[in-house]
C-alpha cells in the first residue's frame, strides 16, 4: 500500500499538485493496475460532489441535518411521504440539471479505451450515462425513474415534476440543503400545503422514486450481477465512497477475499483503506484525469492546476 512517510495515505495536497515522488509514485502505480485492464469501477456518492450534488459522509455531507427517509416509513406514513415528496420535488431540480464532472468523464473515457470492464454505481444521479458510460449497474436505482408500488407501472420523472407542479402551482419554498439523494431540508411549516399525486395508471397507487431506501433491500438479481463483475475483475477501483454501508462495501470484502487488487480514491476516510493495494486520498476530479490521460495516451502524469 502507498503510505507518506508518516504512516498516512497520499493526501489531497500531494495528489492535485504532485508535491514529489511520493505523488507521482502513487499515480503510477493507480495507472499501473488501471492499464492492466479488467477494472471494475465501484462509484460512490463523492465522485459526484464535484457536479455540484453532496455526499453523505464527506465535507458536503456533513451539512445533513436530517435523516434519510427510510422504506418503512415512506410507505407507512402519509404524512411522512408528502413531506418527503414536497422536499424531493424541489431536490429534483438540482439533480436533473447536474452535469457529469471531469471524474465521471475519465471513466468513461477509460471504458471507451477498454480498460474498465464495467461499473457499479451506489449513486441514484444517473450522470455516469449521461457522461457516456454503457452497462452501468445502478446498485441503488435512478431519481429518473418512479414506480407504482401497486401496479408496478414506470413513469420518468419529469412527467411526474410536471404533475406535481401542476397539483401545486402555489408551492413556494425555499432551499437551505439539496442531498444526494435528492432529498432536501425544509421547514415543516413550507410542507402543509404541498398535495402529493398518486398513480395516473391504476388510479391510486402509491408512488415512489426507483431508488433503495434505507431500509429496504437491494434486489437480488442486481447484487448478483455486481458479484459476477466484481469476481471477473483483474482490479476493483473504488471511486468517492467511504465504504460505510455494506452494501458497496461487500464487494470490496470480496475482492479482497479472491486476493483481487483494491485500488481507492476518495476524499477522506475510507474503510478497508489499510486493506488496499492504492489509496489515493484527493479530488476524483484531479486523480481521475491525470490517470485516464496516461492510460489513453492522451497525455502524461502532468495536471494543469
Amino acid at each position: 500500500m502507498l503510505t507518506t512517510p508518516a504512516g498516512g495515505h497520499l493526501t489531497e495536497q500531494a495528489a492535485d499538485g504532485l508535491a514529489g515522488p511520493l505523488a507521482t509514485d502513487g499515480l503510477r502505480r493507480l495507472t499501473d493496475l488501471v492499464a492492466g485492464g479488467g477494472v471494475v469501477v465501484l462509484s460512490g456518492a463523492g465522485l459526484s460532489t464535484e457536479s455540484g450534488i453532496p455526499d453523505y459522509r464527506g465535507e458536503t455531507g456533513a451539512q445533513r441535518r436530517g435523516q434519510p427517509m427510510t422504506y418503512q416509513t415512506f410507505t407507512r406514513d402519509s404524512i411522512a411521504r408528502r413531506r418527503y415528496w414536497a422536499r424531493s420535488h424541489l431536490g429534483w431540480r438540482t439533480i436533473a440539471g447536474a452535469s457529469p464532472n471531469a471524474g465521471h468523464d475519465a471513466v468513461t473515457a477509460l471504458q471507451t479505451a477498454g480498460v474498465v470492464a464495467g461499473i457499479i454505481t451506489q449513486n441514484v444521479d444517473g450522470l455516469h450515462q449521461t457522461s457516456g458510460a454503457r452497462s452501468v449497474i445502478e446498485l441503488h436505482g435512478n431519481l429518473a425513474r418512479v414506480i407504482c408500488l401497486r401496479c408496478g407501472d414506470f413513469m420518468e420523472r419529469h412527467e411526474l415534476h410536471r404533475r406535481l407542479t401542476e397539483a401545486n402551482p402555489a408551492f413556494q419554498a425555499e432551499v437551505a440543503v439539496v442531498n444526494a439523494d435528492g432529498d432536501v431540508e425544509l421547514d415543516d411549516a413550507d410542507l402543509t400545503s404541498f398535495h402529493p399525486v398518486d398513480c395516473g395508471v391504476c388510479a391510486g397507487g402509491m408512488l415512489k422514486p426507483d431508488v433503495v431506501f434505507f431500509g429496504e433491500s437491494v434486489p437480488h438479481a442486481r447484487v448478483a450481477e455486481s458479484f459476477a463483475l466484481v469476481e471477473s475483475a483483474r482490479t476493483l477501483l473504488v471511486l468517492g465512497s467511504s465504504l460505510t454501508v455494506m452494501s458497496g462495501r461487500r464487494f470490496v470484502l470480496r475482492a479482497l477475499k479472491l486476493g483481487i487488487p483494491v485500488a481507492i480514491v476518495n476524499q477522506g476516510t475510507t474503510k478497508e483503506s489499510h486493506r488496499a493495494d492504492v489509496v489515493i486520498d484527493g479530488r476524483l476530479g484531479v486523480v481521475l484525469p491525470a490517470v485516464a490521460q496516461s492510460v489513453t495516451g492522451s497525455g502524461g502524469l502532468e495536471l494543469a492546476i
